[in-house]
């Protein structure tokens, strides 16, 4: 070690050597030398919370009279300049690191206390001005909240928006395409491409309506409650005035929580968002499916749709093409799933008045937002929209449908149907033509109950 590399930092527990270049201080790098374990540093949209939080905390103290109009500008200053991303890289801390989440607070602290103090050309204490009126465990609950509500707001939502629209248009764009339905992977009565989007749709849109719902309890802020949710050090209305100046910042409608005792112990409220996350993944998952088995084949499959054609499949079979996005979509869909394993025990640590896994709950459903709006805008753009139709393929496999016999059940029976269908499907020939051989229907009549396009219509046809 070097003196022109490093320089010497104390805290509390003394003297070490940080690095001269650093911005952090001596309560980061113990951080650092404490936790080398995954190399995973805690998320850029976290780390804007941090700045966040710090430029209202300063503005809030402002209001209250606590802190010095030049302390207060020049922290304010270097918060926003932490929030846009112009320092990330002092921010070196292992996602697993004390629980609390203490050492990215005091990493936050550090860095723009040493940013304000050249700034200022005076002393900015991390603890006594930047940290004032806080402590980590309201701190860190409150850009867990912060940041998943601003990712959502901001990024998520949208994504959702422009697949619903993609969707819509594409379910119009095929409203007229009749094909086989199935059910148990078997063959069943004929729906249209659009009605099958459509459906697809109406999954996304509730997703989304789901996670509107959500964000009213992700708004609600722990910062006010300081150590155990008493708010012992902080001024009484410090924390709503935090909540305003972050609605007025980021044009979300942030509050106090009602109960900062709940929100310093417990992260319900992730634990719910992410329990949202997996059900949008579990619908994602499932149309990322159907695009694979509707694009199988393109000889041997069910050949219904071709995906757009984006690389190539194989490192030896050459031609080969494969449904890269819906592939890809799935294993986000997987991720985000693992994830909220790891949330939901991670929310189950809330041991009396602090849940002690916030880093790895704050990590992992902000990595669950960014991936799924991610993956619904490549499905959008590079899967549903490019998409075409093989009316050939569709329509072969309609006109051989045996299943279609459901609509003559009402007529001729549910038993005589059943030997109908039994015997269009031995026979390998279209169903109308076994009808008529089979029953005393005219050819008029069995061309208006067994028209496909009619059948997707539901009703009783008589």
């Amino acid at each position: 070690m070097s003196d022109k590399a490093y320089r010497t930092e104390k805290d509390s527990m003394g003297e070490l050597q940080v690095p001269a270049d650093a911005l952090w201080g001596a309560q980061t790098q113990r951080a650092v030398d404490n936790f080398p374990i995954s190399g995973l540093s805690m998320p850029r949209q976290f780390i804007a919370a941090l700045g966040l939080v710090k430029w209202a905390a300063a503005g809030a103290n402002s209001e209250l009279g606590l802190l010095k109009s030049e302390i207060v500008v020049a922290i304010q200053k270097a918060s926003l300049a932490v929030a846009e991303g112009q320092h990330d890289a002092h921010f070196p801390i292992d996602v697993f690191q004390t629980g609390s989440g203490t050492s990215s607070n005091m990493n936050a602290n550090e860095v723009i206390s040493h940013l304000a103090t050249q700034a200022l050309g005076k002393e900015v204490h991390p603890n006594d001005h930047v940290n004032m009126s806080q402590s980590s465990n309201d701190v860190i609950p409150t850009c867990v909240h912060v940041s998943a509500a601003i990712a959502i707001h901001d990024h998520l939502l949208p994504a959702l928006a422009h697949l619903s629209e993609v969707l819509e248009k594409k379910a119009d764009d095929t409203r007229d395409v009749v094909k086989t339905g199935r059910t148990h992977l078997m063959d069943a009565m004929p729906v249209t491409i659009g009605q099958e989007l459509d459906g697809w749709r109406s999954q996304i849109d509730h997703g989304a309506e789901r996670l509107r719902d959500t964000m009213k309890r992700l708004v609600a802020l722990a910062q006010g409650g300081t150590a155990v949710g008493t708010g012992i050090n902080a001024h009484p209305r410090f924390g709503s005035k935090v909540a305003v100046l972050l609605s007025e910042q980021t044009r979300i409608s942030f509050v106090s929580a009602e109960s900062k005792f709940e929100s310093l112990s417990s992260q319900d409220a992730a634990v719910e968002t992410s329990g949202q996350l997996r059900v949008l993944a579990v619908s994602l998952t499932k149309i990322a499916n159907d695009l694979r088995w509707m694009n199988s084949g393109p000889l041997a499959g069910i050949g219904e749709i071709e995906l757009p054609a984006l690389q190539p499949g194989s490192s030896i079979m050459p031609g080969k093409v494969n449904p890269v996005i819906p592939e890809a979509v799935a294993m986000v869909c997987a991720q985000v799933v693992g994830n909220d394993a790891t949330i939901a025990m991670a929310g189950q640590s809330g041991n009396f008045q602090l849940n002690v896994m916030l880093p790895v709950v704050a990590y992992n459903l902000l990595q669950s937002i960014e991936i799924l709006a991610n993956a619904c805008a490549c499905l959008a753009d590079n899967a549903i929209a490019g998409f075409t139709v093989n009316t050939d393929n569709i329509n072969r496999a309609l006109d051989r449908n045996p299943i279609l016999v459901t609509a003559l059940n009402p007529v001729i029976g549910y038993e005589k149907g059943a030997a109908v269908a039994k015997a269009a499907y031995k026979q390998g020939r279209p169903v109308k033509d076994v009808a008529r051989e089979m029953t005393d229907l005219t050819d008029e009549e069995l061309d208006r109950l067994l028209d496909p396009a009619e059948l997707t219509q539901g009703g009783i046809k008589h």
